[in-house]
């Protein structure tokens, strides 16, 4: 609703480990029923940050409101107000489903009134009816995802917190999965959610770009994709993709290369002229196609957006 405070709010969130910043002066704002993606690279801040929301760690300064409660003063009453999902969500292999499902209705003092509705509506939306006995740990990957999901929000919190939840999981799964957030947040929750699959950041409202613990970008992804990369994008096919690779970013005219499945994704420079690029790598025994113009995708503004920024720290 417009004009209603942030459910979550950052104001120079930081978390240091020694002299390591995990996460660097973070501010973030996110509405009712938003679903907020955190995406960067390995060791960008993303899970630190989302354990900082979750009371789980404590900030080293700044502030940050979760559905209105301070994460590093009422902790308790944060981590009662959200569910927490990761890729590594503890569920019990060695329990059938109803009985992850009753612990963790237990965990999170659910009303014994309401249990067993809740545990119905979990099992429905994960798919299980008729599972109940069978054990986790015989379950295939997307049914323990949208269980553990069930488990996470038996409690109904207003937030919910999602680390990873996808990774490792078929590609199928995960678009069924994203169906099931998009119906809680038709429910009014508000999801922060952090992924290394960028075809995932297109189901979310915003993205936040995040690397070396900074906020780098933020945006829905049709804001960002309209980002300027500063050239003109083009695809190329080239064997061996290394070498051409290798001589492109050493290549005058050329301002980024990045391989992209089967394909090189080239960004050159303003006057220069993209039809030259087959002939140079043919004079360094690489064969290439011609070039072909493409629309930027979320990964090419992602990498030249910090391709920018470590040239910027570098200098």
């Amino acid at each position: 609703m417009t004009g209603s405070p942030p459910v979550v709010q950052a104001r120079g969130l930081t978390k240091r480990f020694g002299d390591f910043v995990a996460v660097d002066s973070l501010d973030l704002d996110i509405a009712k029923g938003e679903v907020v993606g955190f995406i960067g690279p390995n060791g960008a801040g993303k899970s630190t940050a989302i354990r900082m929301f979750c009371g789980l760690l404590r900030p080293s300064a700044g502030t940050a409101t979760v559905a209105g409660f301070d994460v590093a003063r009422q902790p308790e009453a944060v981590r009662a107000h959200i569910g927490y999902m990761s890729q590594k969500f503890s569920l019990y292999g060695d329990l059938t489903v109803a009985e992850n499902l009753r612990f963790f209705g237990g965990i999170y003092r659910v009303p014994r009134a309401e249990l067993k509705e809740r545990m119905a509506f979990a099992i429905t939306m994960a798919g299980l009816a008729g599972r109940e006995t069978a054990l986790v740990r015989t379950l295939a990957g997307g049914w323990k995802q949208r269980l553990a999901l069930g488990c996470a929000i038996l409690h109904r919190p207003p937030v919910l917190f999602l680390d990873e939840p996808t990774s490792g999981v078929e590609p199928q799964a995960r678009r069924r999965f994203w169906d099931l957030i998009h119906s809680l947040v038709g429910d009014g929750v508000t999801i922060l959610v952090t992924t290394h699959y960028m075809d995932e950041a297109e189901y979310c409202n915003r993205i936040a770009l995040i690397d070396g613990g900074h906020l780098v970008a933020i945006g829905s992804p049709g804001e960002l994709r309209r980002h300027d990369l500063g050239g003109v994008l083009v695809e190329l096919e080239a064997t061996p993709l290394g070498a051409a690779l290798a001589v492109l970013r050493r290549t005058p005219g050329v301002i980024e290369a990045a391989i992209f499945g089967d394909k090189l994704h080239v960004l050159v420079a303003p006057g220069a002229d993209p039809v030259t690029l087959p002939p140079l790598l043919a004079a360094h025994g690489i064969a290439a196609g011609p070039p072909r113009l493409i629309t930027p995708s979320l990964e090419d503004v992602f990498v030249r957006i910090v391709s920018h920024r470590r040239a910027q720290e570098a200098a």
